[in-house]
């Protein structure tokens, strides 16, 4: 897929895509001093200003581009500066877009915001089955697998006993982001539910089919 789908994917499943039609540009996420470097001193676009609230999740096509500077992520996935015409993107598969995907604000918030909506929507329940398949119906638009089911669980397993021990990086995972996590639910649960989630949507089958 394309940076503009992946992205668009990842906030859809999380429920924090703006599906509103239509409107001006707007600046997600970027790296701070994004433009700079290429940016002549009189630009009107000299330096990366990013907007907030609901223009942070709008669809990757009302991104604002500057002709000289593609949005960073999208260019990591091949995307082309508009300085000349382009008839072919090229493609490739590299270490730095699995970064993007793992680590990108916008990702990690879409993790967490998903990982939210499963704890809630499997809230009552003895076990973490009906949460996690949520979450795999959100990203895979299918349920997991027994086999695949015994692996997620022991992911899980895996994080909650880490930022259980380590409160305070689980406080540093879930406050990625401008959208605030769920007071109500535990920090250390929320930061594993949400490593869970960022390792299922940076499945293969999630960023290629």
């Amino acid at each position: 897929m394309d940076a503009e789908m992946i992205r668009d994917s990842a906030l859809q499943a999380s429920g924090l895509l703006v599906k509103n039609i239509g409107g001006a540009s707007v600046r997600p996420y970027q790296p701070d001093g994004i433009w700079e470097a290429v940016a002549m001193p009189e630009s009107d676009t000299k330096s990366y200003r990013r907007d907030a609230g609901e223009a942070l999740y709008r669809r990757s096509m009302y991104t604002f581009w500057k002709r000289a500077a593609p949005p960073a992520s999208m260019e990591i996935f091949n995307a082309t500066a508009r300085e000349v015409s382009c008839l072919r993107r090229e493609r490739a598969n590299t270490p730095l877009q699995a970064l993007v995907t793992m680590n990108d604000v916008q990702f990690v918030e879409a993790s967490r915001y998903l990982a939210e909506q499963a704890l809630k929507g499997g809230a009552g329940t003895n076990d973490s089955t009906k949460s996690l398949q949520m979450m795999a119906h959100r990203i895979l638009a299918r349920p997991f697998r027994k086999e695949e089911l015994d692996i997620v669980n022991a992911t899980l397993a895996e994080q909650l006993s880490y930022y259980k021990a380590n409160v305070e990086d689980a406080a540093k995972l879930i406050t990625f982001g401008e959208s605030k996590p769920d007071p109500a639910l535990d920090a250390a649960t929320l930061a594993a539910w949400t490593m869970v989630a960022n390792q299922v949507m940076n499945l293969d089958e999630a960023l290629n089919k």
